[in-house]
């Protein structure tokens, strides 16, 4: 793990000012009885003390937590330096669960055991939070959070039990009875087999601790994700119903259960920012606009889809996302001058590219993609940030978000994106390409150019949402999907928002992320299940 961030412990909240920005909404957070990791701008010398550059790398803040265990408390007593606390498990497997797993399978990475004769029966992740727009917001719910039961919205009280199986990647499961939602740990990633395993294990413990007998299973509409099939195969055996939920509707009904809106209301406008989720047209959707309540949606907005060349490569490999865009908006013949004399021009000259004119042109493992996370990556990749490849997800966007907040305000105007009405009106990034190529061509500081990136994304993803709001008579808007945990961008989309009048709804206890799905599913389902 060799650019991923570690988290940090310390002994207290003293030693943890000496190295990062600690507000009272902070403190308050860290020394919960959840003791989540907090994510705390950093101090750097001359202001704080040095910290090896592997601990965080390229990032403008650090992953802090306090002991809360009685054995962490007795480690970190003679200590005035945080440590380094990582989980007991090879990078995306599930933590050892005993001492004979943990010595074979950590003995090249660990110079010492502290064993201990208690069974563990639930692997549980630290909890990850972070302060954006002045609330400490979950982005990883487990310790201390999981399994807390969520009460239900008004409406649902008589709601059927509901098992929803949750997505692929940052997996949760979500179980509906008796007027409240209980959401599991974050689990994972299922593609590794060794999470698809735990998956597994977490699902017999939770019906089993909860004596949950569902009557009806809830499972994304993707086929291959492993939480579908297995639903597939739980409805197969048991005979009961399974309801696919299309991605970005349930992250909005998520959204909506967590701010307690009711079955009944009016429906929300929702934007959805995010990286991928099959939609209902066959193609990868991921920045929408949607009028949605718990039973349903529309899609009345998108971003301009661009291909997804390499398929899966795309999201391992940023550049690939960096060229479909500029091929998008200026065709194959119009975007090699532009980018002439450029790095990230000379970097994809040495690409594949006559491979990939044709796999685009004719559909190859190339799929169509309105997804929000690309655009960062594509961003971050002609700013040359990971052009060639990522270590971990969202890798090129979390650091592109670090270059912004060092950024200038006063150095640039946002960057313009033009919006195009229709049945489902289009935010085109277009114009935001020509004015990052002129930029490089001059030589402009590249935070400024990431700062600028963000202020006019937001804003122009605030001038669609006020447009639909205004046609379609709405007055709410729920914000849900990954990347809405980008705070510079979260701030001030929101602020746009309630800046317009209109009532801003967002996620504080369940993450905007996938690890929310479940939750959404399960509601939607429940609200079908009630119509029929």
């Amino acid at each position: 793990r060799f650019e991923k961030p570690f988290a940090l412990m310390a002994r207290d909240l003293a030693v943890v000012r000496c190295y990062a920005q600690v507000t009272a909404e902070e403190a308050a957070a860290l020394q919960g009885c959840a003791a989540p990791i907090l994510l705390l701008d950093r101090l750097d010398p001359p202001n704080g003390p040095a910290l090896a550059n592997a601990v965080a790398p390229a990032q403008n803040r650090l992953g802090f937590m306090l002991p809360y265990s009685p054995l962490h408390h007795l480690l970190l007593a003679d200590w005035d330096r945080p440590l380094v606390m990582t989980s007991g498990n090879l990078s995306e497997e599930p933590q050892c669960l005993d001492n004979r797993d943990a010595a074979d399978r950590l003995h090249g990475l660990a110079d010492g055991f502290l064993l201990h004769d208690r069974e563990i029966v639930n692997r549980l992740d630290d909890s990850v939070a972070c302060r954006i727009a002045g609330a400490v917001r979950v982005l990883r719910r487990a310790r201390g959070f999981a399994p807390a039961p969520l009460l239900l919205p008004e409406g649902f009280e008589k709601s059927p039990a509901v098992l929803a199986l949750g997505g692929e990647l940052k997996a949760t499961l979500c179980l509906l009875q008796n007027g409240t939602a209980t959401l599991s740990q974050h689990l994972g990633d299922l593609e590794d087999a060794r999470t698809a395993a735990e998956y597994d294990h977490t699902l017999a413990l939770y019906r089993s601790l909860f004596d949950h007998h569902p009557a009806v299973l809830a499972a994304d509409l993707h086929p291959d994700y492993y939480s579908t099939r297995v639903g597939q195969a739980e409805s197969r055996r048991s005979g009961l119903p399974l309801l696919r939920i299309q991605h970005h509707h349930a992250h909005i009904a998520a959204c909506l259960a967590e701010n307690r809106w009711p079955r009944q209301a009016p429906p929300v406008l929702g934007v959805v920012l995010d990286g991928l989720g099959l939609g209902e047209d066959g193609s990868i959707w991921g920045c929408e606009w949607l009028v949605a309540d718990y039973s349903g949606f529309r899609r009345v907005g998108r971003l301009r889809p661009v291909p997804l060349p390499g398929g899966i490569q795309a999201i391992r490999e940023p550049w690939r996302n960096t060229l479909a865009h500029l091929v998008t908006a200026f065709g194959w013949d119009g975007w090699q001058p532009l980018c002439a004399g450029l790095p990230m021009g000379e970097w994809l000259a040495r690409q594949p590219l006559d491979l990939l004119r044709v796999a685009m042109a004719r559909g190859l493992n190339s799929p169509w993609s309105s997804s929000g996370g690309r655009l960062f990556d594509a961003v971050a990749a002609l700013l040359g940030v990971r052009p060639a490849s990522v270590s971990y997800e969202g890798q090129a966007a979390i650091e592109l978000e670090a270059l912004a907040d060092a950024g200038k305000a006063e150095a640039k105007t946002p960057y313009p994106f033009a919006i195009h009405p229709g049945e489902i009106w289009t935010l085109d990034p277009s114009p935001l390409w020509s004015a990052l190529l002129d930029d490089l061509r001059q030589g402009c500081e590249i935070p400024d150019m990431a700062r600028a990136f963000h202020t006019g994304l937001a804003a122009a993803l605030a001038d669609m949402a006020l447009n639909l709001a205004k046609q379609e008579g709405l007055n709410t808007v729920a914000l849900s999907g990954g990347v809405m945990q980008n705070r510079r961008l979260f701030e001030a989309l929101e602020q746009h928002l309630t800046a317009a009048g209109l009532t801003v709804l967002s996620h504080r206890q369940v993450p905007a992320n996938d690890g929310g799905l479940a939750l959404g599913q399960a509601l939607v389902a429940a609200a079908r299940m009630g119509v029929r």
